[in-house]
């Protein structure tokens, strides 16, 4: 994936279709706000249906797992047919589809809960879900193909920062239409919610998916994306990871039966057993996720036929990056709640601790709004300029959307340090992915360790700032990981988006261990999970060099 080169080596950059990617941008926003929506709809349904937590998780579970779901399916369509559905239909095509798919979605769960079923809205976000796993498997290279490759990261980011908009306002969204108000909800308020409510959010909600299809089949501006050249079957790698499926399901199912135990009278010794029983499974499927990738790229490397795109080994790596990026996204937020009351931590309960998490998640859109800045063609000093301004102006927006929800925000106004820090990182990286990855995972590795030894603010903030480091790396390693695949590059896409399921099992592994060490010192889970983001970003520039793909050299060539 680098700039055209002439016959004498000199960078002809492609100019970015704006019109096509201002409107692509729009589904990355779906995607935000519908997942942060979930955060409303988890308690809602603990309560109306009077379910125990596990059981309320299940709807991210049912959201995640959609999206390997959905992902593989697509490899296999090209596996067996020997021809890539996506490049069949063409990236435009491909995402009206998954658009129309996700309303479906929200047909299926206004049936479900105008039948008052649990399992029938699980059934509605998995549909919901696998059209986003549709969407993201076309929009992430389709983002990469609207101009000069070498700012392909930036255009992403672009796209990741509405997503991160949808994020931080789906919530306040979600909250003002079922409760007419942006305040914090109680559980009374969510048991006597009326189900119309949730049938009028819905209604809208798919509506505005039908509006984004149409908006995207008539927008002239949005090529087709059609990938014409066919696709080398991969039935290696398609018998690995359905070998990896089963045994995935194998492992889960001793984790979902024991759920049925009833633990409530359990003595500290039997409590003790049962989380050593859960952990056991669950690091079990990390394992197979793990040892499976390193089959899939040792294989590959002595004899490539039939493995497809996972004969690169950047894509490979590049999958179990995903994989440990979103599982350590994930795991540092759901977290926070339960670090946040300790004594240390200022024995916050949970009205207090939302605007910590907020920012949390804000932060993933400060970073975002400013990696975005290189997507647009601005001179030096108006892009070394913006890359200051935006950050800030991102901060401001995340206060000042908590406080119109009236939450209090003076203890956390100091975190514009890290902000700082962050932009700091940005110059250094100077828009190179490997380097900029590499730099964040850097910091990510020394954030959660100041995090893990000391305690109230610096702690605080040292764990928030988890996510000004994930904040950057979703387009980095998207970035490199399908660089130089060329016919495969869509099928890669694919391979890269089944990693999100990494989002379900390394949050409950690192929930299970604070059960054994302490909710403070469980955050080593997201050190181990930095660290190889960072030995990713340094070996992924040699193996891209090895192939002749100079990533770093056309993107400083090319003035980005």
């Amino acid at each position: 994936m680098m700039s055209n080169l002439d016959k004498n080596n000199s960078i002809s950059t492609i100019p970015t279709n704006y019109g096509a990617l201002s409107t692509l941008v729009t589904v990355f926003f779906f995607w935000g706000f519908i997942a942060a929506g979930n955060s409303i709809f988890i308690p809602f349904c603990k309560h109306y249906f009077h379910l125990d937590q596990f059981q309320s998780q299940l709807i991210d579970f049912a959201f995640y797992t959609a999206y390997y779901i959905g992902a593989l399916a697509l490899f296999a369509y090209g596996s067996f047919g020997g021809k890539d559905l996506i490049g069949k239909w063409g990236y435009k095509k491909s995402i009206v589809f998954g658009l129309l798919f996700s309303a479906l979605g929200a047909a299926a769960m206004i049936i479900a809960v105008n039948a008052n079923t649990f399992s029938g809205m699980l059934v509605g976000l998995f549909i919901v879900a696998l059209g986003f796993s549709l969407q993201q498997t076309a929009a992430q290279p389709f983002a990469i193909s609207l101009g000069d490759p070498s700012t392909g990261t930036s255009r992403v980011n672009l796209g990741g920062g509405i997503n991160s908009f949808g994020t931080t306002i789906g919530p306040i969204v979600v909250a003002l239409a079922l409760f007419s108000t942006t305040t914090a909800v109680t559980d009374d308020q969510i048991a006597a919610l009326s189900l119309s409510k949730v049938i009028v959010l819905y209604t809208g909600v798919g509506g505005l998916f039908i509006c984004a299809a149409a908006l995207f089949h008539f927008a002239k501006k949005v090529p087709s994306g059609i990938m014409e050249e066919g696709t080398e079957k991969a039935n290696k790698a398609l018998y690995m990871l359905i070998i990896m499926t089963g045994l995935l399901i194998m492992m889960f199912a001793p984790v979902f039966n024991s759920y049925k135990t009833d633990m409530s009278n359990a003595t500290n010794d039997e409590q003790l057993a049962m989380n050593a029983f859960r952990m056991k499974w669950l690091l079990g499927a990390l394992g197979i996720v793990v040892l499976g990738l390193f089959y899939a790229n040792v294989s590959a490397s002595k004899k490539p036929e039939g493995w497809g795109a996972m004969k690169y080994p950047q894509l490979v790596l590049g999958m179990l990056a995903i994989f440990v990026y979103v599982g350590v996204e994930v795991a540092i937020g759901s977290n926070l709640g339960e670090l946040l009351k300790l004594d240390s931590f200022g024995n916050k309960q949970a009205s207090e601790a939302t605007p910590y998490i907020a920012m949390y998640w804000g932060s993933l859109m400060i970073g975002r709004w400013a990696g975005a800045v290189s997507a647009f063609n601005l001179s030096k000093t108006n892009k070394m300029l913006l890359q200051v301004i935006v950050p800030l102006i991102a901060f401001g927006v995340i206060v000042g959307v908590n406080a119109i929800a009236k939450y209090d925000m003076t203890p956390l106004y100091y975190y514009i340090v890290c902000v700082f820090i962050q932009i700091a990182a940005f110059f250094y990286s100077n828009d190179k992915p490997a380097k900029t990855l590499m730099v964040f995972g850097l910091l990510g590795v020394v954030s959660m360790i100041i995090g893990t030894q000391t305690s109230g603010t610096v702690a605080t903030y040292a764990f928030l700032s988890g996510g000004l480091c994930c904040s950057i790396m979703w387009p980095c390693i998207f970035t490199l990981s399908i660089a130089g695949l060329g016919k495969y590059t869509t099928q890669g896409s694919a391979f890269l988006i089944m990693m999100i399921l990494g989002g379900g099992i390394i949050p409950p592994i690192q929930g299970k261990l604070a059960d054994v060490i302490g909710i403070q010192q469980s955050y080593w889970v997201a050190v181990i999970c930095f660290a190889y983001l960072t030995f990713f970003a340094i070996a992924v520039k040699g193996i891209l060099k090895k192939q002749g793909v100079n990533y770093e050299e056309a993107t400083t060539a090319s003035g980005h």
